[in-house]
C-alpha cells in the first residue's frame, strides 16, 4: 500500500487517477482548489485545499501536506490551458511543491505532446508570459532534470494523451481510461524501466523535445525558477 498525493483531483484526469489509486487499496491524499469541489471526502486519507494560481496558497498547500509525513508518490496533475495563470499553475506550483515538500520516493509530472511546440526562451517564464505549450516544455524539462538529482527519488513526465475531459473537450480522440493509467502505474509499480527520467505515453517511453535532455537548458530552467519564486531547489 502506497501513500500518494494527487494535485488537481476534483475532476478530470486527477479525479480518475485518485479514484483508481483508492480502488487499488492505496492511501490517497487529494488536493482540490476549494471545498466546494471536493466529492466523497470520506474516501481519502486526507484532503489539502488551495488555489494553485496563487503563490501564497501554494505555500500553504505545502504546509498542509507536511502533516501526512513521507509520501511514496506525488502526482503533479493540476493544470490549466487557457488562463492568465497558466505559468503559475502549470510550472510554478509543481516547482514550489517539489522544493517545499519532503522528497517522496516518486515524482510524476503531467506533460503534453504540445510541449514539443514550446519555447526555450526562459524570459517568458521570468515575465509570466508563456503559453500552455511553453509551460509543458518547462515542466517536462524539470521532471527529467530531477531524475538524477536526489538519491532515492525517481522522476518522470507523462503525456496522458488528448482525452475527453473538460480541458480536452468532448471530441478528444484518445481513450479517457488510458489517460490516467500510466500515472497510477508509475506511482505504484516496481518494475518501471527506466526507473527514472522517462517521458511516457500509455506506458511507453517516447523522445521528448531535445531541450528537455539538454543539461545547460535544464540548469538555466532551474536557475530561472529559483529566481522567479525565491525558493531554491536543494
Amino acid at each position: 500500500m502506497a501513500l500518494v498525493m494527487v494535485t488537481g483531483a476534483a475532476s478530470g484526469l486527477g479525479y480518475n487517477t485518485a479514484h483508481a489509486l483508492s480502488d487499488a487499496g492505496h492511501d490517497v491524499v487529494v488536493h482540490v482548489r476549494n471545498e466546494s469541489r471536493l466529492s466523497e471526502p470520506g474516501r481519502w486519507k486526507g484532503v489539502v485545499i488551495g488555489d494553485l494560481a496563487r503563490v501564497v496558497e501554494i505555500h500553504d498547500v505545502a504546509r498542509q501536506v507536511s502533516a501526512f509525513g513521507h509520501f511514496d508518490s506525488v502526482i503533479h496533475n493540476a493544470g490549466v490551458m487557457s488562463s492568465p495563470e497558466v505559468i503559475t499553475v502549470n510550472v510554478l506550483a509543481p516547482y514550489l511543491l517539489t522544493a517545499l515538500m519532503d522528497k517522496p520516493a516518486r515524482l510524476i509530472y503531467l506533460s503534453s505532446s504540445m510541449h514539443r511546440g514550446g519555447s526555450t526562451d526562459l524570459r517568458r517564464l521570468s515575465q509570466g508570459t508563456g503559453s500552455y505549450s511553453d509551460s509543458k516544455l518547462w515542466i517536462t524539462t524539470l521532471a527529467l532534470a530531477l531524475a538524477s538529482r536526489w538519491p532515492g527519488t525517481s522522476s518522470h513526465a507523462v503525456d496522458p494523451g488528448w482525452v475527453p475531459t473538460r480541458m480536452g473537450g468532448a471530441g478528444a480522440p484518445d481513450d479517457l481510461t488510458a489517460g490516467h493509467e500510466t500515472q497510477v502505474w508509475l506511482a505504484t509499480h516496481d518494475g518501471v524501466n527506466p526507473s527514472s527520467g522517462g517521458y511516457w505515453h500509455h506506458r511507453q517511453t517516447q523522445a521528448p523535445h531535445p531541450a528537455c535532455q539538454d543539461e545547460d537548458f535544464r540548469a538555466q530552467l532551474i536557475k530561472t525558477l529559483e529566481s522567479r519564486t525565491g525558493v531554491p531547489l536543494d
